[in-house]
């Protein structure tokens, strides 16, 4: 495990962070190359995601946003975003670029689903969001927290200063989520933060996390607040009394949501990195580049390596065992399992399992992410064919017999018949 120490300049102060790299068996090798890349051209491209769309809605003036109270424009964003106000995940670690105003008694609150990401800080200055585009990872955009009195409707603008901390190692080197669990010795102390996603054990997550819902008497680090009984820490309810709750939207940080956090974090950050790969390596798109026979193949092998990772992510083969069952909010867990499509057996990726592991069929949602849909064909093709080499039983390896059973994958495969409009005509074949 690497340590290193970052000192990251905000809108509102310097935050020391010493972090560590999170499971290396959930984490493979890093994007090398530039993200100027010709084929990428990450600050110049034209976009495609969520905000993006938003922001064109704002200058038509067919959305407007309203600005209410220490809150600001933060429901309006919701509104304008969906998400759900019980996906909001409260954390009081000071690891934003509004550090100076978070901590235990003003937490920042996320929001999210498989789009985007939000951030809100009472009495910030900006609203911070991270959309999920097509082709560029994730594209970072701020809103200013203030009433417009001039020069137009607000506008989320992009914010490369992000950059400065969201491309590492922990993000596969692309522009991409993190999640970390931290620990502090004490005040302006050096703050230690560990990257987590969905192989990281229950007891070294969510450290500086406000954590809602029961972990089965798993033990986390979630919750540990000097003004809350340790008694108190494992299974809250609400976070009422902790904090002067004026502008939040809920009482919760809900366990469940959570947990899906920290495997599409990764996931997408995942995407990313093969999709960026194949662009940087597509010879079609640097024209001065030369190609022969053994160039071809070194890259298809490379990219034959990289889809391994990204399908053990995605089919949760390494993923940390929930002992003891967790339990979530209903009206998170229901409305998650209600969003993704359904096969002609009501079957869906999105249901939540939770008793000893995330999902009742472990395959990625974010298949269906405009993300993987816009994966060049190098990249596309042997996601697919490894994906199916896993779920056909084609490799039998002790890892995937001991993730899946056969009527796991039975029922994956069955369900990206019904739901999966790109699925390669293999995916007919036998599950054996």
């Amino acid at each position: 495990m690497r340590g290193r120490t970052f000192i990251t300049l905000g809108a509102a102060g310097l935050a020391v962070l010493a972090w560590a790299s999170g499971s290396a068996a959930q984490r493979g090798g890093t994007f090398q190359g530039s993200m100027e890349d010709p084929a990428i051209a990450y600050t110049k491209a034209p976009v495609s995601n969520v905000v993006a769309d938003l922001n064109a809605r704002l200058a038509d003036g067919t959305l407007q946003l309203r600005f209410d109270g220490r809150a600001g424009y933060l429901q309006s964003a919701l509104d304008a975003l969906n998400l759900s106000i019980d996906s909001q995940l409260l954390l009081f670690s000071q690891t934003s670029l509004q550090a100076a105003r978070i901590g235990p008694a003003n937490p920042r609150a996320l929001f999210f689903n498989d789009r985007a990401a939000l951030g809100w800080v009472r009495d910030g200055d900006v609203i911070e969001v991270a959309a999920h585009d097509a082709a560029q990872g994730i594209v970072f955009y701020t809103l200013d927290q203030k009433p417009v009195v001039a020069g137009g409707p607000p506008q989320f603008k992009r914010a490369f200063v992000c950059l400065g901390c969201h491309v590492t190692s922990d993000t596969l080197g692309v522009p991409g989520l993190l999640n970390f669990s931290t620990t502090e010795s004490g005040p302006g102390s050096l703050m230690r933060a560990v990257a987590m996603n969905q192989g990281t054990p229950l007891a070294a997550r969510w450290g500086g996390w406000l954590v809602t819902g029961a972990t089965g008497g798993a033990a986390h680090r979630g919750n540990e607040l000097p003004a809350l009984d340790p008694a108190r820490r494992r299974d809250l309810r609400s976070v009422d009394g902790l904090f002067e709750p004026d502008g939040y939207r809920a009482a919760t940080s809900d366990v469940g949501a959570l947990l899906v956090f920290s495997h599409q974090t990764q996931m997408m950050n995942l995407l990313t990195r093969i999709g960026w790969e194949a662009r940087a390596a597509d010879p079609q798109l640097h024209p001065a580049a030369a190609s022969s026979p053994d160039a071809e193949q070194r890259v298809a092998e490379m990219m034959r390596g990289i889809a391994a990772e990204v399908v053990d992510y995605m089919l949760f083969i390494d993923e940390a065992a929930l002992p003891g069952g967790v339990q979530a909010s209903a009206g998170f867990a229901s409305r998650f399992a209600a969003v993704g499509p359904r096969d002609a057996r009501g079957r869906s990726l999105h249901e939540l399992d939770l008793t000893r592991r995330l999902l009742k069929y472990p395959c990625s949602y974010l298949i269906y992410s405009p993300a993987f849909d816009a994966l060049p064909p190098s990249a596309k093709a042997p996601v697919f064919r490894r994906l199916w080499e896993v779920l056909s039983g084609g490799d039998r390896g002790e890892r995937y017999r001991r993730a899946l059973s056969r009527e796991d994958r039975q029922a994956i495969v069955e369900i990206l018949r019904d739901t999966k409009k790109d699925l390669p005509d293999y995916f007919a074949g036998q599950v054996g």
